[in-house]
């Protein structure tokens, strides 16, 4: 791989292509819905003028690869290879700066620790990863391209709704309701008392007590957001039409990284059926999403963690099967989706 592209690979830019699929995937439910209203009003009724449609919302929602660390400034090496220079042309406006969406919207929710804070506006590039969260972080994310293709694809206006914060398992910080309290696995109930190893807590009832704290902090932090963001979404998107209302078109939820590390809560390493406790719980966080939202049928994307590429040990394969377990429940079918995006991963950045 010439140096250029290395470097392309190495921040991340070429990982937009999975948001592409992803805004497709999404879009085959939502177009299906556009066309059976199509059929209807061609039974005499008038076309609605964009202005009259309800308002598209999409959540996104995970850990840092929902934030985005493609910098800006590296979107020159797409046009170095010919399968993405048609990409660079859209992410571009005729100056050579970033694209502004013309009917695509977005609120932003990240932050550290405690200094959570919103970002909002007409989507453009800079809604990555953010050391401020109502500033322009000079990053992309999976918004960016996602965005862009909303922006083609569809008239009515359309609002992102996106929550993501670095460094946030499932087990734990967004664990839903409807999961339960933290469960130790085995071997946490075995070795923590202990209160001596690798990783393990040396106070362990105030680990205990911080462990009821922080569960689920993250997920009731997203749906608050959202529930706010909805209560008036012309506070965002200026186009939006309280007549027409809206409709939650479709959540992407990209994560996975702290949860496949976790060797404590997922330990038994190297055997079948390791992390299906994921599986477990990102079932629930589908089914309380939807209910919180009061959307039983939101199409829900589940982006495969495409780390290691086609050449990934036994544990990473191990996980992505976790991932996509809930998609093949009978309850989820034809309404939730997961995408790989191991093809999009850099093999020759893998060996480095």
């Amino acid at each position: 791989m010439p140096a250029r592209g290395m470097y392309r690979a190495l921040y991340g830019v070429d990982r937009q292509k999975p948001a592409l699929l992803i805004a497709m995937i999404i879009l085959r439910t939502s177009l299906m819905k556009a066309f059976l209203s199509l059929v209807l009003l061609s039974m005499g009724a008038s076309s609605l003028l964009a202005a009259e449609r309800p308002l598209k919302v999409f959540i996104l929602a995970g850990q840092s690869n929902m934030e985005g660390h493609a910098r800006i400034e590296t979107f020159d090496y797409i046009g170095d290879d010919p399968a993405t220079a048609p990409l660079l042309k859209r992410m571009r406006g005729a100056d050579g700066s970033p694209a502004v969406c013309n009917h695509v919207w977005i609120s932003y929710l990240t932050g550290d620790g405690e200094a959570n804070g919103e970002g909002f506006g007409m989507l453009t590039a800079g809604y990555g990863s953010r050391q401020k969260p109502n500033e322009d972080g000079g990053k992309i994310g999976p918004e960016f391209t996602f965005g862009l293709t909303l922006d083609e694809q569809l008239e009515e206006p359309v609002l992102i709704i996106k929550a993501a914060w670095g460094g946030k398992s499932l087990h734990t910080d967004f664990r839903p309701p409807s999961a339960g309290p933290y469960v130790l696995s085995d071997w946490q109930q075995a070795n923590y008392p202990k209160q001596a190893g690798h990783g393990i807590p040396q106070d362990f009832e105030k680990w205990k007590a911080d462990k009821v704290d922080e569960t689920g902090v993250y997920y009731r932090l997203m749906i608050d957001h959202i529930k706010r963001v909805l209560a008036d979404p012309k506070r965002v998107c200026p186009v939006y039409n309280p007549a027409a209302g809206c409709e939650l078109a479709g959540f992407v939820w990209l994560q996975g990284w702290n949860d496949m590390v976790d060797g404590h809560a997922y330990p038994d390493h190297g055997q079948p059926g390791r992390y299906e406790l994921y599986s477990d719980c990102l079932s629930h966080f589908i089914r309380d999403v939807r209910r919180d939202l009061s959307a039983p049928r939101m199409p829900f994307v589940i982006g495969v963690m495409g780390v290691g590429g086609e050449q990934a040990d036994s544990e990473i394969v191990e996980f992505r099967k976790a991932m996509a377990a809930p998609s093949l429940l009978p309850e989820f079918k034809g309404n939730v989706a997961a995408v790989p995006t191991s093809p999009f991963w850099a093999e020759e950045l893998g060996a480095i």
